[in-house]
């Protein structure tokens, strides 16, 4: 492809304020530590260290979460279709869940592999071991100004992918750390021991992002959300209300929200008229755009806020 033909139809969802889009960014960082990665992975293999293979692992994982964060971006531009109603940005969330385990199963192998190096110590090249982990390391720090310099910090995607190139440079640190003290000292044990530490990061990156993803995608209720307040909040800014039952929030991506709610009436006359309301104060007070409501026009149900049992004993169906 020429450069002719890259300039033909000029995309401006690129041009951000910050030099890249956050997809553009992504996009590069995740080429890059995927290249880098190889390297660490024939470093390690060369110089027979485990913390390299370690720190090329968490590299792995880097470049999937970055990856998995650019096709994310791709497909949440992706119209629905009527298999799937929510188009696909709910991808970027399984595509984290699944990034998250891939970490923990790594972590693990990197365990069970410095267990064995320490039972039966391995002989260790430092002078190579030393170049590339600080090659790594330099590498590490440039994504990270990449990734920095986007004002969008609030995207999962881009904070996940963040986190990851933090652990990266610590693993980095351990490396170079690991390959001082054997060129110093020839002591190798050090570098299984710290290998064990850089799969502890692993771990600790790999945990918060299991648990957010696997809560929104088991619908859970997003974080800040009361599902009290927001019955109180309609019972008491509408005093056309009876009561609020069956609420459900949720998230698709983390960031947005929807709920579904059965409003009772106190005259099943307003019922109708009482929608656009219900989705005003869901919008100005609690900021919730996607609203499905129903009206559940049946005489026998009293107010939640009094906390009453559900229709009272001469009321048994």
């Amino acid at each position: 492809m020429t450069d002719r033909h890259l300039h033909r139809h000029p995309d401006h969802t690129h041009v951000l304020t910050g030099g890249y889009s956050a997809q553009r960014r992504v996009g590069i960082a995740a080429l890059i530590t995927f290249t880098f990665m190889f390297a660490e992975v024939v470093g390690g293999l060369i110089s027979g260290s485990l913390a390299l293979l370690a720190d090329a692992a968490h590299m792995l994982t880097d470049a999937g979460s970055l990856g998995l964060a650019y096709v994310g971006f791709l497909l949440a531009r992706r119209p629905a279709d009527p298999n799937r109603t929510f188009g696909f940005s709910r991808f970027k969330v399984l595509a984290a869940f699944t990034n998250g385990l891939l970490l923990v199963a790594l972590a693990g192998w990197i365990v069970v592999e410095a267990v064995q190096r320490l039972a039966s110590p391995q002989p260790v090249l430092s002078g190579i071991m030393l170049v590339v982990a600080i090659a790594g390391l330099l590498v590490n720090l440039g994504m990270f100004w990449l990734l920095h310099s986007g004002h969008d910090q609030e995207d999962l995607n881009l904070r996940g992918a963040l986190l990851h190139v933090m652990g990266d440079l610590l693993g980095s640190v351990a490396a170079i750390t690991a390959a001082a003290v054997i060129w110093l000292t020839s002591w190798t044990p050090i570098d299984p021991i710290l290998s064990m530490v850089v799969a502890g990061i692993l771990l600790l990156s790999a945990i918060p992002i299991i648990r957010r993803s696997a809560h929104i995608l088991l619908q859970g209720t997003p974080e800040g959300t009361n599902l009290e307040e927001i019955a109180d909040g309609l019972c008491s800014a509408l005093p056309a209300i009876e009561a609020v039952h069956h609420i459900h929030v949720w998230t698709l991506t983390g960031q947005d929200r929807m709920i579904t709610l059965h409003v009772v009436p106190r005259n099943r006359n307003d019922a109708i008229s009482l929608i656009p309301d219900v989705r005003r104060v869901l919008k100005d007070t609690f900021g919730i755009d996607h609203a499905t409501i129903e009206m559940d026009v049946d005489p026998h149900e009293e107010c939640d806020m009094d906390h009453t049992p559900m229709g009272h004993h001469h009321h048994h169906h």
